[in-house]
């Protein structure tokens, strides 16, 4: 959910806005209450209907994208964006880097939800198998979780089109991230 990575074993935001550690211990903070709102018991297990708007809202990326989530359990995310001039490369095909952005943000959703209290993840490696084009309508993003351990997830998103045709399928490992400083 957060863009930290682990550098000489602390964990440290990677993003040009998050210097100091006042703001990161600040950003923690956010999330710390986002699990509050989405949960109800102030971690990522799920006991209650999640906050959608502010599960977006806690990726700013995401958001600028235009990402909306239509639906979000332990078990099942979902997500997506509409086709937009400013997500195309050439020809007016959505970039692969949008649906990648689009699957590793659903994704992450995904992680995030049926973790332990004080922890957030981190994107650790993603592969992604593009199988069409997308030049028009919507994109939904389905990321279930394949496996959860205590250090890690690993998520399978699939991306389809307004038709229901499979466009991309992403698996992202996310590592498990204590947000205790």
């Amino acid at each position: 959910m957060t863009s930290d990575v682990i550098a000489s074993g602390r964990v440290v935001a990677h993003h040009a806005s998050l210097r100091s550690s006042e703001t990161i211990e600040r950003t923690h903070e956010q999330i710390r209450g986002l699990a509050q709102r989405t949960t109800g018991r102030g971690s990522g297990r799920m006991s209650g209907a999640p906050d959608l708007e502010a599960l977006v809202a806690s990726m700013p990326h995401a958001v600028a994208l235009g990402i909306t989530l239509q639906s979000a359990s332990p078990d099942e995310v979902v997500g997506g964006f509409d086709w937009a001039p400013d997500r195309c490369t050439v020809a007016g095909v959505i970039h692969g880097g949008a649906l990648m952005a689009l699957a590793d943000s659903v994704g992450a959703v995904c992680a995030f939800l049926d973790l332990p209290a004080g922890a957030t993840t981190a994107t650790t490696s993603s592969t992604t198998h593009f199988l069409r084009a997308v030049r028009e309508g919507r994109v939904t993003a389905t990321a279930r979780p394949v496996h959860r351990g205590r250090s890690q997830v690993v998520v399978r998103t699939d991306l389809t089109d307004v038709r229901g045709r499979l466009v991309a399928t992403v698996t992202q490992s996310q590592a498990v991230l204590s947000l205790a400083t």
